[in-house]
């Protein structure tokens, strides 16, 4: 009885320490090709491009990280927005973070999950596997929002939910109420990276 309990214990620790379970992305090859689509924060507001994370994400993971971000981008813009870029740019994988403005505009947060899952089934569609990074509600601090976690368990989808929720509550990473500055985009291109390889996606 003691020898099984203590089983049962290590088992639980061994849980624990590994944490909870990513989902599963195909494996980039070499030479694909990562979409970074959203808004200021993709295009690196604050930061130079070579500091912006797509381009630290690229380093990271040794792949081609296109940057696709447009300042003030809204949900629903960048649903009209994507079907042009995934033509063009043919990517292996998506990861998209959008909503930060629908946040800051106080718009309908249903209507931005909605336009979230729209971009994912478009770029599914394509064949264009995809990741989600969550972008937290501004406020005093910043609260994250479910839709990110219900939208990846629901499509088994990886979703970085900490990096921004960190990185825009500690001053020493921002360069200005909204945005980081290079060390925090380089804090959010590390945790995607170690989501990614989580994945198996590299």
């Amino acid at each position: 009885m003691k020898r099984r309990g203590a089983l049962l214990a290590a088992i639980a620790t061994l849980a624990v320490a590994c944490g909870p379970s990513v989902p599963k992305l195909p494996r980039l090859d070499a030479d694909a090709v990562v979409l970074a689509f959203g808004d200021s924060l993709t295009f690196g507001t604050g930061a130079s491009p070579q500091q912006a994370y797509p381009a630290e994400l690229g380093r990271l993971i040794s792949r081609k990280v296109v940057a696709a971000g447009v300042p003030g981008e809204t949900s629903e813009e960048g649903l009209r927005r994507l079907p042009g870029v995934l033509e063009d740019v043919r990517p292996q994988l998506l990861i998209l973070c959008h909503g930060g403005n629908d946040f800051l505009r106080k718009m309908d947060e249903g209507a931005a999950a909605r336009n979230v899952r729209e971009m994912i089934r478009i770029a599914r569609e394509r064949g264009v596997s995809v990741m989600l990074i969550a972008t937290p509600k501004p406020g005093f601090g910043a609260s994250r929002v479910p839709f990110y976690e219900e939208i990846g368990r629901e499509l088994a989808i990886p979703v970085e939910t900490e990096a921004l929720a960190d990185v825009l509550t500690a001053s020493k990473y921002k360069s200005d109420l909204v945005h980081p500055n290079a060390d925090g985009y380089a804090v959010i291109a590390k945790s995607v990276a170690k989501v990614l390889r989580k994945a198996g996606a590299v």
